[in-house]
């Protein structure tokens, strides 16, 4: 994944960040490998056991002690214990040091980890059994071990849980979990009475770790649905082409990004390894998932400053005037995967409407089935670019460089695209974010196009 923060570009990558291709297919990506922010540093005596990306077919169960190494811990609510947990009462361990009180039960473990199905810049998948009801479920662990992680993983934990009501497109978030010191409580967002919660906060706001206190560690859990269809780049490109999967996917797409909007998530990362594949329904379903660069807006000032609280912001009236006002938070980190980020994102001044830019590289990417191959995992991505001579530049870079560049849509001569879906991409993919769609008109727009192919 290509995933990183503009200001330190100039540090991790070559010259004037360009791919060389290579001789075969889809070239080769050199240019920037993932920040070192957010790097996992592990530890060899609590890691579970290894597993690549290859061997995910293979399900290999974890030992009793790698399974238990995360749950096996109790959920606690200061003295209490969370209402609702199975298993059976047992005597809580008091942690060294300063910390939540003892708890006064302890839950047996609630999730059995089965093998790892990924693993990020700053943090690790596994799949995982719900004991008490038998469900597979998704688990992410992030170790909050810099100030950087702890900025990812909040921002992650503060956009799902922003969410009041559930879209059948963007991942489901179960619970979240802190883990500390062999002690495990339950996160709620704004729990001004746990002081772990609050220390986390602290150390994301001010960037710094906070002195006083042991350096013990520190884990953030997220279980959330399991996705077994793998992402998009895995669907699309190891079956045969298909208009109407195709059509469905860009329909499921942009009522996904409409939801965020309007709930006021910029997602700011969209790309094929954030969208993942469900089945259950014997048709597949697209999950937008990996929050950890979104922003949730609510609380920021249309002024151009990030982070900024406004005065009475927040609210949700449930029209179309939330979608709009999305579009009038201008938000500066420069972030995100460079084949995907649109051209004021390179600059570090835009807003929501990245997000569509991102959306229509995408979806020109798998209806045409445009890759490249990631130099760092090798792997075959989809992606749209731009090609200058031996080199490939990614297409907002490129139009922020010539933004009278016209850009050839579709790619490929024997394209099947629809004069319908060709203007649609163009408009979204437009060097002016105000001439490209919002996300409610994107989405009315798609079901024309689509509807109409």
């Amino acid at each position: 994944m290509l995933t990183f923060d503009k200001k330190e570009v100039m540090d991790i990558c070559d010259g004037r960040k360009r791919r060389k291709l290579s001789g075969g297919g889809g070239g080769a990506a050199r240019g920037c490998r993932r920040a070192a922010a957010g790097r996992m540093k592990r530890d060899a005596g609590k890691v579970l056991r290894s597993l690549t990306l290859e061997d995910n077919n293979h399900k290999k169960p974890l030992t009793e002690d790698e399974a238990e190494d995360c749950f096996s811990i109790s959920f606690i609510r200061h003295d209490v214990l969370s209402p609702g947990l199975p298993g059976r009462d047992q005597p809580g361990p008091r942690p060294p040091g300063p910390g939540p009180p003892e708890p006064s039960r302890a839950a047996a473990p609630r999730y059995s980890l089965l093998r790892e199905v990924g693993r990020g810049s700053y943090g690790v998948v596994y799949e995982a059994i719900a004991r008490k009801t038998g469900a597979r479920v998704a688990v992410k662990r992030l170790q909050c071990d810099a100030p950087e992680n702890v900025e990812l993983a909040l921002a992650e934990f503060w956009a799902l849980t922003s969410l009041e009501n559930r879209h059948q497109n963007v991942v489901q978030l179960e619970e979240c979990v802190l883990q500390r010191n062999g002690l495990a409580q339950k996160m709620s967002h704004g729990n001004k009475r746990s002081k772990q919660y609050l220390r986390l906060v602290e150390t994301s706001l001010k960037g710094e770790r906070i002195l006083g206190y042991p350096e013990e560690p520190c884990y953030l859990w997220f279980v959330m649905e399991f996705c077994e269809g793998g992402d998009l780049n895995q669907y699309i490109l190891s079956r045969r082409p298909d208009p109407q999967t195709n059509r469905s996917f860009m329909r499921q797409l942009t009522s996904a990004v409409a939801f965020l909007h309007k709930n006021n998530i910029v997602h700011r990362d969209l790309k094929p390894d954030n969208i993942l594949i469900s089945q259950k329904s014997g048709s597949p379903v697209l999950k937008v998932a990996d929050f950890g660069l979104s922003k949730v807006c609510a609380g920021l000032s249309c002024k151009g400053v990030e982070e900024q609280p406004l005065a009475g912001a927040g609210g949700r009236d449930g029209n179309q005037n939330n979608i709009v006002n999305v579009n009038k938070f201008w938000l500066s980190s420069a972030c995100g995967s460079d084949f995907y980020m649109a051209p004021e994102v390179w600059e570090g001044h835009y807003t929501a409407k990245a997000d569509i830019f991102a959306l229509g590289i995408i979806i020109w990417a798998m209806i045409e089935r445009i890759t490249f191959i990631d130099a760092e995992s090798k792997r075959e991505l989809l992606g749209t670019y731009i090609r200058q001579g031996s080199e490939i530049v990614p297409v907002g870079e490129a139009l922020l460089e010539n933004p009278k560049m016209v850009l050839h849509i579709p790619q490929k001569a024997r394209s099947s695209m629809s004069e319908g879906v060709k203007k649609l991409l163009q408009d979204m993919l437009a060097v002016n974010p105000q001439d490209r769609p919002d996300a409610f008109q994107l989405e009315v727009r798609m079901d024309q196009v689509t509807c109409a192919a």
